[in-house]
């Protein structure tokens, strides 16, 4: 996702914004910025794409004596990533950067148009800085605590002004944020990397602390004057990036559970599912739903096509991309056509979008990263935020799609799921204990002659996933089935050395999903399941938690599925990360 510096009192503040922007790529952007206050002036400079061409940028402005600055690399979210829509965003005194999304940013908005303040972005980060100077009158201090008393949603806030001429102001809820000290100044950063080498110690802000530097730290929660606790910082960079886990699928794992609050931010609402990206308009006249994806975006789609069927009553049908595109499908003016992608380069799903288009239909896009070729290429995209992923096995990058589809499904069938929803993200957060767990049960699934992955409805699909993920990075051959197809067929395979993971919902099917199992129990196979009741005949057993909702169920198996393929994969000497034969963007055939 985004990524935030600053600095004041350092040496060379060009240098370190940039240095330290650099540090912070493999978090991803589509464009980035600093400001830098020199003498009385507040200079800001932005480009779209690279780093370097901010770098190009920079060497021809002239600088006198710059004093301190703030930067961002920008992963759109509201707003195409233009120029305009880059951070730092300026007002007439002041500008500012932001990581994490204002849930309230229209009403605010709206508020100080109604007062004549203009507005020239499409991001919700322009409302913070316009709020501080419609809040300034005359303490600075006063006028930054009142701004964020205003905001909803999460954020990370560095925001300099020339009203307070020796000082960046700073405020953390939701979205990482790190203060550092050294002998010379302070410094900011998103993660420990770009800090690492100009500081030894750092401050990690808790969720509503604020307060600001000059030549000291001022440090509030909420009005209440609090001491900074400093840390010291690790010394390795890469470790750093990786957030002192040992591979970065295993870091994206951990971070599920915060990408998806991201996801949902201002779109699962009390009210029920809000969608700026779309309206209501756009479905009508809609009978029948076509997804069309590829690998693991497939499985996603699958799961979409219970949730919507089921919620929303409208049929749809899910396609292998790199088959539909030879087909010659029946493509109906009343069909939407959706296709799901990670990078928006997928080759045969960006040539499926571009069939449904010539045959005309309206098209939707489900993809992570905007400005893309499927994003360009759709009538209609909803961002699944879910930032870079560096692992090539998907795992957040699904967890968003799965989300995206379920809150599709609510928005459709005009449901509110709210407080489900948010138990689901809940259950993503890892339990240290159950991944030791995971780790201790590896060892035994790491022979034999293969794995079955089984569930029914949802959990067919999840089947399917988890079955990919330990194929993909552990290189055992694993089948994703539904449960109740192993009598026809499968289960000719049954004995000590096949490996089943049952996935056992207590909400659906349950009776008839726990008989499939009792039948590979009878014919010896290995069978490990995951339930939140006790099955006591199967050889091992991970213990969810009780929930009178499926979908709260899945996404809590989700983690577990792909902890225990990661697990197998370290345990037989494997990099995760980059496993053999496999691209993170498959742009060909």
């Amino acid at each position: 996702m985004c990524g935030i510096v600053g600095c004041i009192g350092c040496e060379n503040v060009v240098d370190y914004l940039i240095e330290g922007l650099k540090e912070l790529e493999y978090r991803g952007y589509d464009s980035a910025g600093v400001a830098i206050k020199d003498k009385n002036e507040i200079k800001v400079i932005k480009a779209v794409g690279k780093l370097k061409n901010l770098e190009d940028k920079i060497k021809k402005v002239k600088f006198k004596k710059p004093k301190y600055g703030i930067g961002h690399t920008r992963w759109a979210t509201h707003g195409k990533p233009t120029e305009i829509n880059a951070h730092p965003h300026k007002g007439e005194f002041s500008a500012v950067v932001h990581n994490g999304i204002i849930e309230n940013y229209q009403e605010l908005k709206k508020k100080l148009k109604k007062d004549g303040v203009e507005f020239i972005s499409q991001t919700d980060t322009e409302v913070i800085v316009k709020l501080f100077e419609a809040n300034y009158k005359g303490d600075a201090k006063e006028a930054f605590k009142q701004t964020i008393k205003m905001l909803d949603g999460a954020y990370a806030i560095l925001l300099i002004t020339k009203k307070a001429p020796n000082a960046i102001f700073f405020a953390k809820k939701g979205s990482p944020l790190i203060v550092a000290k050294a002998e010379n100044g302070f410094y900011f950063a998103s993660s420990d990397a770009p800090l690492i080498g100009y500081a030894n110690e750092a401050h990690y802000l808790e969720d509503d602390e604020w307060g600001w530097v000059d030549n000291e730290i001022h440090l509030y929660r909420d009005c209440e004057v609090i001491s900074p606790y400093f840390k010291t910082l690790p010394t390795n960079k890469e470790s750093a990036k990786k957030g002192g886990f040992r591979f970065y699928m295993e870091k994206e794992i951990y971070e599920q559970f915060e990408v998806l609050k991201e996801n949902t931010l201002g779109r699962n609402t009390k009210k029920g599912i809000v969608f700026e990206e779309v309206d209501k308009k756009f479905f009508e006249g809609i009978n029948n739903i076509i997804i069309s994806a590829c690998g693991t975006s497939y499985h996603a789609g699958l799961v979409g096509k219970y949730l919507i069927e089921r919620d929303a009553k409208i049929r749809v049908d899910v396609e292998v991309a790199s088959e539909l595109r030879y087909r010659e499908p029946l493509l109906s003016q009343d069909t939407l056509f959706i296709v799901i992608s990670q990078s928006g380069e997928t080759a045969d799903t960006l040539e499926t979008l571009k069939m449904a288009k010539k045959a005309g239909l309206k098209t939707l896009a489900l993809c992570n990263v905007d400005n893309s070729s499927i994003v360009r290429e759709a009538d209609k995209t909803i961002l699944l935020r879910a930032g870079i992923e560096k692992g090539v096995a998907s795992t957040k990058a699904f967890a968003t799609q799965v989300m995206t589809l379920w809150m599709l499904s609510n928005y459709l069938a005009n449901k509110n799921e709210y407080n489900a929803i948010n138990e689901a993200i809940e259950v993503t957060k890892v339990d240290t204990s159950l991944h030791e767990k995971i780790k201790r049960l590896s060892k035994r699934y790491t022979k034999g002659h293969g794995f079955f992955y089984i569930g029914r409805d949802i959990f067919f699909p999840l089947a399917l996933e988890g079955a990919l993920k330990l194929k993909e990075i552990s290189y055992i051959h694993a089948e994703g089935y539904p449960a109740g197809e192993m009598k026809h067929g499968p289960i000719a395979l049954a004995d000590p050395d096949l490996y089943v993971v049952a996935l056992l919902s207590k909400n659906i099917l349950f009776d008839k999903t726990k008989s499939n199992i009792e039948e590979l129990v009878a014919r010896d196979a290995t069978v490990l399941t995951i339930s939140s009741e006790y099955i006591e005949m199967t050889d091992d057993f991970i213990r969810i938690n009780e929930t009178n909702h499926p979908m709260v169920e899945f996404f809590e198996m989700m983690v577990i599925t792909q902890l225990l393929a990661m697990e197998v994969a370290i345990r037989m000497g494997n990099d995760v990360d980059m496993p053999r034969n496999l691209a993170k963007s498959v742009t060909v055939e």
